[in-house]
Order: C-alpha cells, then structure tokens, then sequence
C-alpha cells in the first residue's frame, strides 16, 4: 500500500487545525456569554417542564396519576385509543385541521391579493381604507360574537350549509385579517419599483406579475404567515363554541371537554392529557417543517 503523498498530509493538518480553530473560537463564545445560554438552557426546562408532566400522565392508570408517581405508566394504548376512538377525539382534530387549513389559506390569499391592490393600484381614497381596515384590529373578537352570530343565523335562512353548526361558519369570519395585510403591505412595499417596470416593459399583466414576481419574492413571508394564521385557528375555542350550539362541526377546542368525566364520575386525567397531548401535534410539526421560513418573516 502507497504511503500518503506530502500534499495529502499537508491538507490532514490543515484540517486538523481549522477544527481545533473553530473549537477554541466556540468555547471562547461560550465563555463570553455562558450566562446566555445558561438562562436559555433554564427557561426551556421551566417551558419544557409542564409539557413533559402532562405527557407523562397521558401514559398512566388513574391511580397512578393521583399517587403522583413521576413515571411512565403502561396505559399509553388505553388512553390513547379511548381518546381518540371512543371519545371521537379523532373526529374532532379532522374537524379542526381542516377548518385551520382553509383559515390560514384564505387568511394568505385575500391578505395577497389586498396588499397588492393597495400597493400597486391607484383608486379614491386609498389611504383612507388601509386606515378603516387596519383599526379593526382595535375590535376584539369578544365584541364581535353577536353580530357575527346574528349574520350566520340570517344566512341559514338562505341555505342551511350556511347557518350555525357548519364548516362555512367556522371559516369564513375568520377569513380577514388586518395583520396578514399589514405585513404583506410593508413587504410589497419593500420591493423595488424597478421591478414592476420591468413588468410594464414586458406587457405581464397583474395575474402573471403576482405569480412570477410577487409570490416567489415573498415565499417566506407567505408560509409563515400560513403557520400563524393555522397555529391561531387550531386555537380557537370561543366562536366555535358559540357557533356549535346545535352540536354541528365541533373542533377540538371543544372536544377536550368531551374527554371529562366519565360513568363512575371521576375524571379521567389520563384520557385527558393523551387528549390534551394529541392536541399539541399538528402544530408542533408544522412549526418543525416551517421554522426556516417562520423565522425568516420576522427576521
């Protein structure tokens, strides 16, 4: 077997050197700002610490967790299948990914389409409507439960797939949204003029200048829109709660309660926090999947 060239043993050093380089140069940073990472370190256990709990507890018997025993129990099967199969908790997280879907779509899409009618067309009193619509942020959603619920209740009257207890009523007035607007406004606004000159120069029309030249340049901006706009649906407990009183699309906000209690009249907390635990998933993986272009919109 040849032995190594001199060129071959020159790079091995040099190598060896870049690394022990970026070693020292790391632990000279951690020194510097130990502190740091030390109160990160300290507030992720104390964030940490309460999911693990639950977690914890959606795996043990009843007596287990009312013993306070801080150990993995054998009932992961058990309260996960009741949860999900007997209590329809299945069903609910069906109902509630779909309805943050088509939220946080519609939430992009007519944010899009309005940032770009502000910031690249010319029409009466356009400064005066981007005030109108960025002070509905100053409502909150409390205050408009009746009025929206009056409105879903007056379109039942036209088509019952429009009423209370529907897909359509736990959308649509979540469709809007002033903040979504915002961010793409400032954003389109960022961009270079040059850019819609171009376009003008070329003969693009509106559509093909949003596809080609609006939507690739605000990639970013637009998932991460999607993944606040999905996280804040998934959320949602008081409108469909209000909306779902006659026992129509119920999400999982409202599921959960359906995990209480069960024929003995005990609570079931280890149903509950399987339920509670299954809840958290969609989110977690969607912020897992996206967190590149998450971070990058607010960077």
């Amino acid at each position: 077997m040849a032995g190594a060239t001199g060129d071959e043993i020159g790079s091995a050093e040099q190598f060896g050197q870049n690394r022990r380089e970026r070693y020292r140069l790391a632990w000279e940073q951690f020194r510097e700002e130990w502190y740091v990472h030390v109160s990160l370190i300290g507030l992720l256990v104390l964030v940490a610490f309460p999911l693990m709990i639950v977690m914890m507890m959606s795996t043990q018997s009843l007596t287990q967790i009312q013993t306070n025993q801080i150990t993995l129990g054998g009932q992961v099967l058990d309260n996960y299948g009741t949860a999900l199969f007997e209590r329809n908790f299945l069903g609910y997280m069906a109902t509630s990914f779909v309805m943050a879907t088509l939220v946080a779509v519609g939430k992009v899409l007519l944010a899009l389409l309005a940032a770009m009618a502000l910031v690249y067309y010319e029409f009466p009193f356009q400064r005066l409507l981007l005030i109108g619509i960025l002070l509905t942020l100053l409502l909150p959603i409390p205050v408009l439960i009746v009025p929206l619920f009056q409105l879903m209740s007056d379109l039942s009257a036209v088509h019952p797939m429009l009423g209370p207890g529907t897909l359509f009523a736990l959308v649509v007035p979540f469709l809007a949204s002033p903040t979504a607007l915002l961010l793409l406004y400032q954003h389109f606004r960022s961009i270079p003029d040059s850019y819609l000159e171009t376009a003008r120069l070329d003969d693009i029309g509106p559509i093909r200048f949003l596809w080609s030249v609006l939507i690739p340049m605000s990639k970013n901006m637009l998932v991460g829109l999607f993944v606040i706009s999905f996280i804040w649906a998934w959320n949602q407990y008081l409108w469909p709660l209000v909306v779902d009183a006659s026992g129509g699309e119920t999400v999982i906000q409202i599921g959960l309660q359906g995990l209480m209690g069960n024929a003995a009249g005990e609570t079931p907390w280890g149903i509950i926090t399987a339920g509670t635990t299954l809840a958290l998933v969609p989110p977690v993986v969607l912020l897992i999947m996206l967190r590149t272009q998450l971070l990058t919109t607010f960077n």
